[in-house]
């Protein structure tokens, strides 16, 4: 019998959903509480009706209300297993923890790993961390980074402590700063910058984000930390969060990032490489902000990683 035939023959699970829950999509909820699930697999079982909600079907895109019930399919939650060898010694995200309290924790991500799985990848952080700490209620991310990029990544351990740091997201009142090496010399000083940006897909299906004055406001702020003659290090305070918002606005002002193979220069990209860059410089170097709630002020920063010291060590002065 297989895998999917065992779980048919299971009764499907009802559940209610409590005020804790209310208020998240339900497709962000089936990936949090069916672990090891792939995301095509929940998305089809959605599709077909398997998932209900108060005895109807449902969209991906539905928000869950308190007292709403939940019928779950029965399906396999083992899921794909991390390697043994990707969550022990000296590789597990424990050892990145930079910050943690009751409601939050503040990982140093590492470049190279992605912050969810999806599109081939069978497990990004969030899944990893899940698996570290089997006992947790609540782990769930609150924003996103770039696989390539490193530094700090907020985890929810409640859904209440989501609610509030996405309404603080929304309202620019998260404090996130980071380091960017960009090509040439700066010479602009401290530059505000506020092109809209429109997600495309090619034919190929990549993603990539344009300047569009018909897209999503964006704002980031850049500042100058190291000026040199073939790059430069800058800080860039981000005052909204859209995908790719950096790389674009930096090309788009004529200093692209250093290592980015979507929106930089390849010329640049190789005289970097040259020099030991084996990846995109995008370090998001610290988050802070008070939760309205307690009253708390938040400040954690992570430190530049050994990879991206190598390269500034070679340029020099820097």
């Amino acid at each position: 019998m297989s895998g999917e035939d065992r779980a048919s023959s299971r009764r499907a699970e009802i559940r209610a959903i409590s005020t804790e829950d209310a208020g998240q999509r339900i497709d962000n909820y089936l990936l949090r509480v069916l672990k090891g699930v792939p995301r095509s697999r929940i998305y089809r079982i959605m599709r077909r009706g398997e998932v209900r909600v108060n005895g109807g079907r449902i969209r991906a895109d539905y928000r869950l209300k308190p007292g709403d019930q939940l019928r779950l399919p029965p399906v396999r939650t083992s899921g794909p297993r991390v390697p043994s060898a990707a969550v022990s010694g000296r590789s597990r995200l424990e050892d990145c923890v930079l910050y943690e309290d009751d409601r939050i924790l503040v990982l140093n991500k590492p470049s190279g790993m992605a912050v969810h799985g999806g599109s081939g990848i069978s497990y990004g952080v969030i899944e990893r961390l899940r698996l570290e700490r089997p006992a947790a209620p609540y782990l769930e991310l609150v924003h996103r980074l770039d696989r390539e990029t490193s530094g700090c990544l907020l985890i929810a351990k409640r859904r209440s402590e989501l609610r509030v740091l996405h309404e603080l997201l929304r309202q620019g009142r998260v404090e996130k700063h980071y380091l960017a090496l960009v090509k040439g010399r700066w010479t602009k000083g401290a530059v505000a910058v506020d092109f809209a940006l429109r997600k495309n897909r090619l034919r190929s299906g990549e993603r990539v984000v344009r300047v569009d004055p018909n897209g999503k406001p964006s704002f980031s702020r850049f500042f100058p930390v190291w000026t040199g003659n073939r790059a430069s290090l800058m800080e860039v305070e981000l005052g909204s969060g859209r995908t790719h918002q950096i790389r674009v606005h930096a090309a788009e002002l004529g200093y692209p990032l250093a290592g980015d193979a979507k929106y930089g220069v390849p010329e640049f990209n190789r005289e970097m490489r040259d020099i030991g860059l084996k990846r995109m410089f995008l370090h998001a170097n610290s988050v802070a902000y008070t939760n309205p709630e307690t009253g708390k002020y938040i400040h954690v920063s992570a430190p530049l990683a050994d990879d991206l010291r190598v390269v500034l060590e070679a340029l020099g002065d820097a």
